[in-house]
């Protein structure tokens, strides 16, 4: 069989055939003018009798971090496109099988064995750096550092450590791999997630500081609505107005926010009384034998201790009773409830009858809640 070449089949079992190029020179003459159900056949014996070939050159790669049972692989594929692309006109089978098979083989270290994608002239630097660890490790009978490596290269340093920290890309370890002992946890336990709200930490913060800026019924509405999800009718029966008015709070409170958050310096929340339920406006007014002091807006801190002053200054004259008239009043703050119970504790010491009236629900519900009990108004 072996001498005539060009016409007969080379045979997997025939030992008496080594020429690889031989091999493929019958194989192009088998398939002259055969059926493609026939070339098949050929073909399948060709692969056959080239496999060893395609093994050597797999083999050559082993030890890179890829298994030799994938590059084995790798390079049978190679050696069919090798096969099915020969042209007995343009030279070897060998010669070609070779250029293909390796190509193959580098093009899977290429697209298949990176983790990360590193571009190609940090990747050839990152072989040369590992042949020249290799070769100073020998030469110096230690890992070289790495002002040896770039001077053995003639590199610049940052190029060198570049190479090194990418050539951790190659093989990244797996966020489903045991932490280690006897764990179950894994290394993506470990790796932190991206706080989506930490970008808006100093939007928080901002308007944590202008909250406190709003007056005490404003505050109050907001923290309903937003943090405790009660519509506006269930805000507008808690505090005894109507959910107009509660649409319209809201709209105003939510406005001056954002015009303070854009500022440098936040506006004034209102001037003078040009806003209903505005600062606290006390007076003080005698009504024969009694002394009424009426309360409207908001008593904050800054309106307490006006109120304090209007209480205590009428429980001097020793009246036959002291009223403090809170249908005007919107909301009260800690300060305002502290001045009220200061303004109890005065009228009990010197025996003067202090009595709370015309409260709003809301307000209403903050004073019984700090041991008062003024006496409910009206519904408007």
């Amino acid at each position: 069989m072996f001498g005539q070449p060009t016409t007969t089949t080379p045979s997997p079992t025939d030992r008496g055939l080594e020429d690889l190029d031989a091999a493929a020179l019958a194989y192009a003459a088998r398939i002259e003018g055969l059926p493609p159900e026939r070339r098949q056949e050929a073909r399948d014996d060709l692969v056959r009798f080239a496999l060893p070939f395609a093994g050597r050159l797999a083999r050559r790669y082993r030890g890179r971090g890829e298994p030799l049972e994938d590059l084995e692989q790798v390079a049978r594929l190679g050696l069919v496109n090798a096969v099915d692309r020969y042209d007995p006109e343009r030279g070897s089978f060998t010669a070609y099988a070779a250029i293909t098979i390796v190509g193959e083989i580098k093009r899977h270290f290429r697209d298949r064995t990176w983790g990360v994608h590193v571009p190609r002239r940090l990747r050839d630097l990152i072989l040369e750096v590992g042949q020249a660890t290799a070769a100073l490790t020998s030469e110096l009978s230690r890992t070289p550092t790495v002002a040896e490596l770039a001077e053995r290269l003639e590199t610049p340093q940052e190029e060198i450590l570049a190479a090194l920290e990418s050539a951790a890309g190659y093989s990244p370890a797996s966020l489903n791999a045991p932490v280690g002992g006897e764990s179950s946890a894994e290394f993506g336990d470990l790796v932190g997630e991206s706080d989506n709200a930490l970008e808006s930490v100093d939007d928080r913060v901002t308007v944590s500081g202008l909250l406190h800026r709003l007056p005490w019924r404003e505050r109050r509405i907001l923290a309903m609505r937003f943090y405790g999800n009660q519509t506006q009718a269930e805000i507008a029966a808690r505090f005894g107005i109507s959910q107009m008015h509660v649409s319209r709070l809201l709209s105003r409170a939510l406005t001056w926010l954002r015009q303070a958050m854009l500022a440098d310096a936040p506006p004034p929340w209102q001037n003078g009384a040009e806003a209903e339920g505005g600062r606290a406006r006390i007076a003080v007014r005698h009504a024969g034998d009694r002394v009424v002091v009426e309360v409207g807006g908001e008593v904050d801190r800054d309106g307490a201790d006006q109120l304090r002053r209007a209480v205590l200054g009428a429980l001097t004259g020793q009246p036959r009773e002291v009223v403090v008239d809170l249908d005007g009043a919107g909301g009260f703050d800690a300060g305002g409830v502290a001045a009220l119970m200061a303004g109890r504790d005065a009228a009990e010491r010197s025996g003067v009858p202090l009595r709370l009236t015309g409260a709003q629900p809301a307000v209403r519900r903050s004073l019984t809640a700090a041991g008062l009990a003024p006496a409910a108004a009206p519904r408007r």
